[in-house]
């Protein structure tokens, strides 16, 4: 087990830092235009060449650049930031440094194709902007369709990145400067290498004095699924194993079973092992509506959390800082519809009704980080507001519940059971909620009741005052 450093014991986030805008001076360097917001990126960002599905909340950034989408509901321009712009990286990462977040991994790509320009101008100005702030940063190779990365991944660091790991803000574990590569092992044809040439890699990198983070399979431990099944090897040379989990989990219950079959016991063997840990953590899918405002992010935490119990190495991996692109980012985000262009189709952080703050997603790391080290009790029920002064749940005041299994509603007349009978909503089938002080809730019928469980029978309107039999916890 590694002692505590700048990935053990630490909170990292994904950084794609990989964002351009038309006027932002990247056209000198051969890229130009709307470098990832854009399918062509030449053309304007725009309702008809939109790349990504999330849109940012524009208030926090000093330098922005409009796009053709048509002004938002707020009677904003719809503008976008970019990285060229080095207040935008240092806005960043001081959203980082009040979130928690210790370490940001700068996402690297292979440097001789067309991500190299725009990765060669970020990178100084991450450099910068950690310094600035008190964060750390590492570079995270992602090595995913690059043909010849055995010889060029050694290039690269020589002859740039090892120049970088120098730096005082350049993270550390175990006294060794921190490298990580994303891409071993996956089944597919993006990554087609032979095992012992990622031997090769991992111990070159080791004998340069680095400590090797590997991006692998979820299911890496048994070779199976979404691994190859002759990597066994090759993971089990690596310093710190972080496996990937984006689109493997879009419910609280899949990141519980998540939990018992593959974290739990990876850990425990990672632990047997004296290899690192640094599982993944997700905001969830905001266009999936995944979400669930906040409770499926604060669970992955509360589960990762919770593998401290088996000894193993542990750090945090945020997936990801700014991924506006896939819609699991954990940067401000628009808030509602008005806070982003009329003719951007995708939801806003209030998705399922539940009103958060731009800011919701960072304020959740700043408490889980808390949690995790050893600051705040470790809880599955999610502490923080979706918007402060509002409660944790921040629930609509009244609702409807309509069951699934037959699409009624469900209704409270006429003796005060509660049946789900009704094909429309009215009096009798509108609930108000009461948010308790322990994170559960109340419901009132119309009668002026409170919904009661009583043992196995029926749910009954009937309670004058909240009691046990009269709270619930939303569970997803």
């Amino acid at each position: 087990m590694s002692p505590p450093g700048d990935v053990i014991g630490a909170v990292t986030t994904g950084y794609q830092a990989w964002f351009t805008c038309e006027g932002d001076g990247s056209d000198a360097l051969c890229i130009g235009g709307w470098w990832h917001y854009s399918p062509d990126r030449l053309a304007c960002c725009g309702p008809d060449n939109c790349g990504i599905i999330s849109w940012p909340d524009m208030r926090p950034y000093s330098k922005t650049y409009p796009t053709a989408h048509g002004k938002q509901g707020d009677g904003a321009q719809a503008s976008l930031f970019s990285n060229m712009d080095e207040c935008t990286i240092l806005t960043h990462f001081r959203m980082m440094a009040d979130a928690g977040i210790d370490t940001a991994a700068l996402q690297r790509f292979n440097p001789t194709g067309g991500e190299g320009p725009i990765r060669n101008a970020t990178t100084p100005r991450v450099a910068r902007a950690a310094e600035a702030t008190g964060r750390k940063w590492y570079c995270m190779y992602d090595i995913s369709g690059w043909a010849n990365m055995q010889s060029e991944l050694k290039t690269d660091w020589l002859s740039i990145m090892s120049a970088f790991a120098c730096g005082p803000n350049y993270a550390r574990q175990n006294g060794r400067a921190v490298v990580s590569i994303w891409g071993f092992g996956f089944n597919d044809d993006g990554h087609k290498w032979d095992p012992a040439a990622c031997i090769e890699i991992i111990k070159w990198f080791k004998s340069q004095g680095c400590y090797v983070i590997g991006g692998v399979p979820t299911w890496w431990r048994e070779g199976k699924g979404d691994s190859r099944d002759n990597y066994a090897e090759v993971y089990r040379t690596l310093d710190c194993i972080s496996p990937w989990m984006v689109g493997r989990a879009g419910k609280l219950r899949d990141l519980d079973n998540m939990y018992e079959a593959a974290n739990l016991p990876d850990a425990k063997e990672l632990a047997s092992l004296g290899i690192d840990y640094q599982p993944c953590v997700m905001p969830g899918d905001l266009r999936a509506g995944d979400r669930y405002h906040g409770d499926f992010y604060w669970r992955h935490w509360y589960n990762s959390v919770r593998l401290k119990e088996t000894g193993v190495g542990l750090g945090i991996y945020i997936s990801m800082f700014d991924e506006y692109n896939e819609g699991n980012q954990i940067a401000p985000t628009a808030e509602t519809k008005a806070n982003q262009p009329p003719d951007f189709p995708h939801n806003a952080l209030d998705e399922d009704g539940v009103a958060c703050t731009s800011d919701y997603y960072l304020r959740i790391s700043r408490d889980a980080r808390e949690m995790f080290q050893g600051r705040a009790e470790v809880t599955k029920v999610r502490p923080t507001e979706p918007w402060p002064g509002r409660g944790r749940f921040n629930p609509p005041p009244f609702v409807g519940l309509r069951a699934r299994v037959n699409g009624k509603l469900v209704c409270a007349e006429p003796d005060f059971t509660l049946i789900a009978n009704r094909p429309r909503a009215g009096p009798w089938e509108t609930f108000e909620i009461e948010q308790q002080e322990d994170g559960v809730i109340a419901l009132k019928a119309h009668n002026g009741k409170y919904v009661q469980a009583t043992g196995d029978g029926p749910l009954v309107a009937k309670s004058d005052a909240v009691g046990w039999w009269e709270t619930f916890e939303v569970v997803e």
